[in-house]
């Protein structure tokens, strides 16, 4: 068992998620490869892992041993390309270019790039409950993380956030109340998910799965603001997707509404009721607030 005092840096965590990717996500030789490599192309080897992170932290932070996360953390970076598939897709936000390279529509066409969301969709729960660790989890805290990942990602959390964003681009007045709602569904539920299925898996109690939650809330809304920025003032090279899309749509932003400054000063703001929570947390929460340093400093 890894020693609670051993801190991994984002490197090793990144690693770690990307053996596990590799094991989830086979190359398949069968007569329906095209989507596997569809599947394949949108997973590995691209992403901030933010997720995978978070959720492996919380479980060492838990219990020592961030291994026995590993099949969840895979799961949820699978969930997330899922998501990113499906919202570049003509239907949704038609977008040509994720992580500097052609989305998934472009480069293997709209119905490959449908079928490989809806198999990373289904292949999550695969790679979550058929990991080596779950001896050590146990039946009951794997089947409340599988549970919880399914919730967070559901029509009461991403898929939900997602409706209203859509719905967004027609009625663009939005109140401050909806905005912040469809922020912490689209954007916030599935880091929700992480941090809570880490510390689930690593065997926390209540108290510590509900603080996980309300860290991962303010660090999700600081996340979607920063983004919203980036798509006002950031280049598309750096960023690696198109830039001033938000504006195009008619979508209501934290950035369009409120101006750059002033969303700025409420990423910050929320970084610091990240940062108030973590305070609550047993454990130390270095690796935690190189998070929230990333999340705010970030470029892309």
């Amino acid at each position: 068992m890894v020693s609670k005092e051993y801190m991994l840096s984002c490197s090793e965590y990144r690693e770690a998620v990307e053996r596990q990717l590799e094991k989830s996500l086979p190359v398949c030789r069968q007569p329906y490869r095209i989507v596997v490599d569809a599947m394949r192309y949108c997973t590995l080897g691209a992403g901030k892992r933010m997720r995978a992170m978070l959720c492996l932290e919380f479980c060492r932070q838990s219990c020592g041993d961030y291994e026995r996360a590993l099949p969840f953390a895979a799961a949820l970076e699978m969930m997330h390309a899922y998501s990113l598939i499906h919202d570049d897709l003509p239907c949704m936000d038609d977008d040509a270019l994720r992580r500097g390279k052609p989305s998934c529509h472009i480069r293997f066409g709209e119905a490959n790039a449908l079928l490989a969301g809806d198999a990373l969709l289904t292949a999550s729960f695969t790679a979550a409950l058929s990991g080596g660790s779950h001896p050590q989890v146990g039946s009951e805290r794997a089947l409340q993380a599988a549970m919880t990942l399914a919730g967070r990602a559901g029509v009461d959390g991403m898929i939900g956030g997602q409706v209203m964003d859509l719905a967004a681009e027609k009625h663009p007045e939005l109140d401050d109340q909806t905005l912040h709602l469809l922020y912490s569904l689209k954007t916030g539920a599935l880091i929700r998910a992480a941090c809570e299925i880490g510390a689930i898996v690593g065997g926390a109690g209540q108290d510590v799965i509900r603080l996980g939650g309300e860290f991962a809330a303010h660090l999700g809304l600081a996340f979607q603001i920063v983004d919203d920025i980036l798509d006002v003032t950031a280049d598309e090279q750096t960023l690696g997707k198109p830039v001033g899309s938000d504006e195009a749509s008619g979508k209501t932003t934290y950035a369009i509404r409120f101006g750059i400054e002033r969303a700025r000063l409420m990423a910050q703001d929320s970084i610091r009721r990240a940062r108030a929570v973590l305070a609550q947390l047993p454990g130390d929460g270095r690796f935690l607030e190189e998070i929230c340093n990333m999340v705010l400093e970030r470029d892309h």
